[in-house]
Formats: structure tokens, C-alpha cells, sequence
């Protein structure tokens, strides 16, 4: 691996910062858009049912609210409760936001890392061809330094792509999954709405 990073000269390093950086995103998102720490199972189908037997009470709203994503959804729901359905909505709706901001953390970062890894190889590969070039002698240069030049660029072109691919993968994936799980969100606090909706009239 030093060998490899040797002979990619010192652009390199910039290339193994942002492979790091996108290492430690995509690990962030994996754990951050479980299905579990997002939509615990059952916490809907149970909540449905206190609310139906009418046993939802003011100081249990609060560790519903810290619990989870969609805690703090149907939370804000319940918390308007006694209120219009146009109240539920817009309170469900702007926790929706917020809970939309959060989910979509770190893809962007994601994103631009795909898009700059490849930039960041071509640097490296106009860096390799300065060498190249300036190893060049027309009464004889040094052949050691002309390849030392070509390893430079063809290794940071590589790399610069190699980051960029899984980078873009991952990228793609993560806002799939975070329109999904708001999504699913959503549905929740619509149905628990609905549900109060019937339990008024």
C-alpha cells in the first residue's frame, strides 16, 4: 500500500483524504437510516391502540418525542390532539421537515465527493505529465524520472475514479432511502391524524 502510495506521488494524499471522509459518511448513514432506529417496529400499531382507548397521557409525549424519528412524529401529532386537523397537520408537517433535513445529513457531502474525486485524479494527472514533460531531454533524460511521471498520473487517475464510483453508489442510494423513510413517516403520522380525525366526531 506505501508502495502504491509512493508511486502516486504526494496528489495522492488529497485523494486519500477524501476516500476517508467518504468512508466515514457512508458509515454515519448506514447506521444513521436503520429501518429500526427510524421506524421502531410496532411503536405505531401501538400508539394506535392507547389512542383508541383513549390512554394517551401529556407526560408520556415527552419520551415519545426523545425515543425516535417516528416518535417524535406521532409525538407532535398527539400534542395537538385537541386541535383542528389543520393544527395536526401543519405541526406533523413542519416536524416532517425537520426530520427531512436530518435524514438527508451528509448526502450532499457524499455527493460532492464523487463529484470532486475525479477533478482531484486529473490534477494528479496534469502533475505526472509536468514530470513527464520535465524529465524530458532531447539529448538523453533520465528514463526513471519519465516513468516516475507516468505512474504519477496513471495512479491518480485510478484512484481519483476508484473513490468517485462508490462514492456516487452510496450517494444515490442514501437519498432513495431518506425519501423512503420520510415517506413511511409521513404515511405514520397521516394514519394516527386520521385516527383522531374519526375519534372526534
Amino acid at each position: 500500500m506505501l508502495a502504491l502510495i509512493d508511486a502516486a506521488g504526494w496528489p495522492v494524499w488529497l485523494l486519500l483524504a477524501c476516500s476517508i471522509l467518504a468512508l466515514a459518511l457512508i458509515l454515519e448513514r448506514l447506521v444513521s437510516l436503520r429501518t429500526s432506529r427510524i421506524l421502531p417496529p410496532g411503536l405505531a400499531r401501538q400508539i394506535g391502540e392507547l389512542t383508541l382507548q383513549n390512554r394517551i397521557q401529556d407526560d408520556s409525549l415527552a419520551r415519545l418525542h426523545a425515543s425516535s424519528p417516528l416518535g417524535r412524529v406521532l409525538a407532535t401529532v398527539l400534542q395537538h390532539r385537541h386541535e383542528d386537523a389543520a393544527v395536526r397537520q401543519a405541526a406533523a408537517e413542519a416536524a416532517g421537515n425537520e426530520l427531512g433535513y436530518q435524514l438527508n445529513k451528509y448526502i450532499p457531502a457524499l455527493g460532492t465527493i464523487a463529484v470532486i474525486a475525479p477533478l482531484l485524479g486529473l490534477f494528479g494527472t496534469v502533475i505526472g505529465m509536468i514530470d513527464i514533460f520535465a524529465a524530458y531531454d532531447p539529448a538523453g533524460g533520465d528514463p526513471s524520472l519519465v516513468a516516475r511521471g507516468i505512474s504519477v498520473a496513471l495512479y491518480n487517475t485510478a484512484f481519483g475514479i476508484l473513490i468517485a464510483v462508490p462514492a456516487l453508489i452510496f450517494h444515490r442510494y442514501f437519498r432513495s432511502r431518506a425519501d423512503f423513510l420520510l415517506h413511511r413517516l409521513e404515511s405514520e403520522a397521516g394514519a394516527l391524524d386520521r385516527l383522531l380525525g374519526q375519534r372526534t366526531r
